[in-house]
């Protein structure tokens, strides 16, 4: 689920590979991405409209497997 202003879109092989996973986590300073147990990612739906718009989880991932969407620009 959304937030009210942000939401966050990963591809599904991203929010798979452990190591992308835990670099999301490491650059995110709002804590918006979150690790499992088994290493993949989780979104942390509370924290997605503490997003500061800072690209870093976008530049972390390869091209266009992170968005952020901002939901107040129709």
């Amino acid at each position: 689920m959304a937030g009210m202003f942000i939401d966050v879109q990963v591809d599904d092989a991203v929010a798979q590979d452990r190591d992308l996973a835990k670099k999301l986590v490491d650059v995110c300073a709002v804590d918006i991405f979150a690790q499992k147990e088994d290493g993949t990612l989780a979104i942390v739906d509370d924290n997605l409209d503490e997003c500061v718009l800072c690209d870093l989880c976008i530049q972390a991932a390869p091209e266009g497997k992170v968005r952020v969407l901002k939901l107040y620009e129709g």
